[in-house]
């Protein structure tokens, strides 16, 4: 259940990254923020902010209201509610881009009687007062953050509502099922006719199906986000870190002819068909005897089982080894990719027979020297990795880990409860499964939600969002 915040109650804060820029804004929402920024706000001509209308901006100057002194010539704009972010009265002011400025007029709204906003308050506001729900506020934070095209627009579903629709129609449909199995237990004793047993289970198989389909987009989903982890593997010297450097188009990684040069993890990212390829440069798997390069050893090791693709680098130039034949061995079961390094050298006519029936996804040739084949090795991660499937139209897709948990959830109650009815247990036990599973769907929107789940949500915003 949904508690609006007190009505009295007018939170401000800076609402642009503080540092030099064009503009800089200070925000205010709350019942008292007109009154609140009429203290503090001299317009250049014209009414007072009161006599406003809503959603007009003008100019005006921008006062301490204890020494009267001038702080900044600014553009205000006033709007009114509900029709606002927050569904409160807001007054915004544009001031000039600087760190001075923007505190200064900060300082004197809350000397006013404004209240510093906490992270995400804006948009605590928002959801508290009915204008968006819990999953939207989360996109809010999800478009800041998102790294490519692809993010953005699964945040921006998101946002219009594109995944709360999917949650409010699956639970619209256990409700109607809850309401039957209700119906049984409270009228047991009279003639109410309620649905047979194999109509009540068809209707769970079907919710069942579609929260199936929504949980299968949560790796994708995390793709976006998050990016594939990709860790580029082979033995000392064969040109991993070159190969970084080719990819990231820059020099990020220490190259020189000396084994053994790369001793810790590197990792970077890259956009990669608007998907972020977490790209993790590892120390060369060989034999060593040096505590640090161990050290390293086993990090790559880690890296390997924590990668969802591989990409092994073997050296053109030379024979393939027992080394290049245990690598093969250390990657086996995960998705790989050979990279066939050092072609403006001459090459072995051992890598064919090395390459033969390991499994490959692909086997690309390059020189990360030169640049030869990268193109070719992005466009394989593509179709062998991606296969055409990381994308984020139209289709409500899961970003969230814990959106993923709690569909989880709800998906194991709906599996339990449509276990019950066919086994023809008690209607009582099956109503518990079927609201557990409305709880933990309504969690995703903020239906059924406690203040110290609200309270970690919002605590990961910007403070002035």
């Amino acid at each position: 259940m949904r508690v609006r915040l007190g009505e009295d109650d007018t939170i401000a804060a800076i609402s642009t990254a503080v540092g030099e820029g064009g503009i800089g804004i200070v925000r205010l929402s709350g019942r008292q923020a007109i009154t609140i920024a009429e203290k503090v706000i001299k317009p250049k001509e014209g009414a007072g902010l009161k006599e406003r209308r809503s959603h007009s901006i003008f100019l005006a100057n921008v006062v301490d209201p204890e020494s009267g002194l001038e702080i900044d010539e600014v553009l205000v704009t006033i709007m009114r509610a509900p029709n606002t972010y927050t569904r409160e009265d807001v007054v915004e002011i544009n001031c000039h881009g600087g760190v001075v400025s923007l505190k200064k007029t900060l300082n004197s709204v809350l000397h006013a009687g404004a209240r510093a906003a906490d992270p995400g308050e804006f948009t605590k506001r928002a959801f508290l007062n009915g204008r968006i729900d819990l999953a939207q506020a989360e996109a809010v934070i999800e478009t800041i953050r998102a790294k490519t095209e692809a993010g953005l627009r699964a945040a921006i579903n998101q946002l219009e509502g594109g995944l709360s629709k999917n949650i409010k129609s699956v639970a619209e449909k256990i409700a109607d099922v809850l309401t039957q199995v209700e119906a049984a237990v409270d009228f047991s004793d009279e003639d109410i006719e309620t649905l047979p047993s194999k109509a009540l289970s068809e209707m769970l198989f079907q919710s069942e199906r579609e929260l199936e389909a929504l949980l299968s987009t949560s790796v994708r989903g995390r793709m976006i986000r998050e990016g594939i982890r990709t860790a580029i593997v082979g033995k000392p010297n064969v040109g991993k870190s070159s190969l970084l450097n080719a990819l990231l188009r820059r020099e990020r990684a220490i190259v020189t002819p000396i084994p053994g040069t790369t001793r810790d993890v590197i990792e970077e990212v890259i956009n990669l068909g608007g998907v972020p390829l977490r790209l993790i440069d590892t120390a060369g798997i060989r034999e060593s005897e040096d505590e640090i390069e161990s050290i390293g050893l086993e990090l790559t090791r880690r890296a390997i089982k924590e990668a969802e693709l591989i990409l092994l680098v073997v050296d053109g130039s030379q024979d393939q080894d027992s080394e290049d034949l245990s690598l093969v061995g250390e990657i086996a079961g995960t998705s790989a990719i050979l990279v066939v390094n050092k072609q403006d050298l001459p090459q072995s006519k051992s890598i064919d027979r090395f390459a033969l029936n390991r499994n490959f996804k692909a086997v690309v040739r390059v020189s990360a020297l030169t640049g030869y084949g990268i193109k070719e090795l992005e466009k394989k991660i593509e179709e062998t990795f991606f296969a055409g499937d990381i994308e984020a139209e139209d289709t409500a897709i899961i970003t969230n880990a814990r959106h993923e948990q709690l569909v989880e959830k709800a998906l194991d109650n709906i599996r339990e409860a449509k276990r019950l009815i066919d086994i023809n247990q008690p209607e009582e036990i099956v109503a518990v499964f079927l609201q557990e599973a409305l709880d933990n769907l309504g969690e995703i929107t903020g239906e059924t939600i406690g203040e110290d789940v609200l309270g970690r949500i919002f605590s990961q915003f910007c403070i002035g969002k």
